[in-house]
């Protein structure tokens, strides 16, 4: 089996109505309905903020473990924070991964105010004093991505069919991205799995890679790596874009095995969110398009595919964090 689709955004970027954007489109819609992945490149990212961010990760994530740990996860109702090994699971088993999420710098809500428990997905992040540089950089890089993500979403809604602006709202002028520094520490003997195999609740994911190998996708029957490209991200789509799009686009199973050599793995993953007040309902898909549709292959595990994208993501999280889950939602754990 071969590996990823190589997409250069490039001419995209540079002017979406040249011939060579709707080449592009063209290549970004067969690799999404046939794979659910693909390595982005030509994206302009600036490269210096892209290493200054895995350098400030790393000397986060080598700090002392009791450093560490005064960011715990467990003290933000909002997934916040830091997450030692073996405290996230995936399919039921724990992560050998430890890491630190992070999104945009958002308030609280005030408890007294009410609402839904989902608006709690959304507060203040959680950064070490000791790495100051970290803060910085990272938000910097996530406002990058933003643009980025929002340029591929535009070119997503072409490849369907649909308006430019389909998705705009859910990002403009407020978005809910969600993104993690992420180590996966060489030499385990416990277990492979870095992360197990699953697939993405949302709509799109960015993942930057070392040069630590350790992602893998499946393909057909297989699973096959997909080996770090320098000067890529890779893309894949998750289960709402799939539910939205009646299956034409494929959120495709994933995971990570720990690094069999003697090197840690680092890795960034950013979860391109949209508002938690979104909604996607199925969209309504040119005939040639909607004849190529897998609605059979559709798996929200049960949930509707119009509902709120903010209940959605908060049961995720609930599942994946029950220590979170116990000492911030047990109203909804009740409920």
């Amino acid at each position: 089996m071969e590996g990823l689709p190589v997409l250069d955004v490039a001419p995209y970027l540079a002017d979406p109505d040249s011939a060579a954007a709707a080449t592009f489109v063209e290549n970004l819609r067969s690799a999404c309905h046939d794979v659910g992945f693909a390595h982005i490149v030509g994206h302009g990212i600036d490269p210096a903020l892209e290493a200054e961010l895995l350098t400030r990760s790393r000397e986060f994530l080598d700090l002392p473990v009791a450093e560490r740990e005064k960011l715990a996860l467990v003290n933000s109702a909002a997934f916040r924070g830091y997450t030692t090994l073996g405290d996230e699971r995936t399919a039921g088993a724990a992560d050998w991964r430890d890491q630190l999420d992070f999104g945009p710098e958002q308030p609280a809500p005030d408890p007294g105010d009410g609402g839904p428990a989902w608006l709690r997905l959304r507060g203040p992040n959680q950064w070490p004093a000791s790495v100051p540089e970290l803060a910085p950089v990272a938000l910097c890089w996530l406002d990058s991505m933003l643009d980025l993500g929002i340029h591929l979403l535009r070119a997503l809604s072409l490849a369907l069919g649909q308006p430019a602006d389909t998705f705009d709202a859910a990002f403009i002028p407020d978005h809910d991205l969600h993104a993690k520094l992420i180590r996966y520490p060489a030499g385990n003997r416990e277990t492979e799995q870095g992360v197990g195999l699953h697939h993405d609740s949302g709509l799109l994911t960015f993942i930057l890679q070392d040069e630590v190998d350790g992602l893998e996708v499946r393909l057909g029957d297989e699973m096959v790596p997909v080996a770090p490209l320098p000067g890529g991200y890779v893309m894949n789509l998750g289960a709402m874009m799939q539910a939205a799009t009646n299956g034409y686009f494929r959120a495709t199973p994933h995971r990570v095995v720990s690094p069999r050599g003697d090197v840690d793995r680092l890795s960034i993953a950013l979860f391109f969110n949209p508002a938690f007040e979104s909604r996607f309902a199925p969209l309504e898909l040119p005939p040639a398009l909607s004849a190529a549709c897998r609605p059979d292959e559709v798996d929200l595990k049960g949930e509707p595919i119009h509902r709120l994208f903010g209940e959605n993501n908060l049961k995720v999280r609930l599942r994946s964090h029950p220590d979170v889950a116990a000492r911030h939602y047990r109203d909804v754990a009740a409920g």
